[in-house]
């Protein structure tokens, strides 16, 4: 390990970096609009029916707001009536090791809970 200057510069760089992170997918709904999408892409009713709770309007600005930071394409499909479709970019991709992580982490910390108070 470094000195004690060096780690205080990687724990403050560390630190920046999660919170960058968490402006992007932070919030209440953002991490669910991504699980949907990492199961294929969905029309926005899709969206609307698997995500439980979301309002139409929140799925709306939490949508647009993926789109600016590259996590979702929106594609207006030619049909009659004209449909949008979105789906994980890319870039995304790149987030679903730490996505599956989470729920792995998330389901476990359900089993341990469970456990200590059952």
């Amino acid at each position: 390990m470094g000195s004690d200057k060096e780690q205080m510069k990687a724990c403050k760089h560390k630190i920046r970096a999660i919170s960058d992170t968490m402006y992007v997918l932070g919030g209440k709904w953002k991490m669910h609009i991504l699980v949907a999408l990492y199961f294929g892409a969905k029309r926005y009713s899709d969206l609307l029916e698997d995500i439980e709770g979301i309002s139409g309007k929140m799925l709306s600005r939490e949508l647009k707001e993926m789109e600016t930071n590259l996590l979702v394409n929106r594609t207006i499909m030619d049909t009659r009536p004209i449909t949008v479709q979105y789906e994980l970019t890319d870039y995304c991709e790149k987030l679903v090791p730490v996505i599956s992580n989470l729920a792995d982490w998330g389901l476990a910390h359900r089993k341990e809970i469970r456990k200590r108070s059952g």
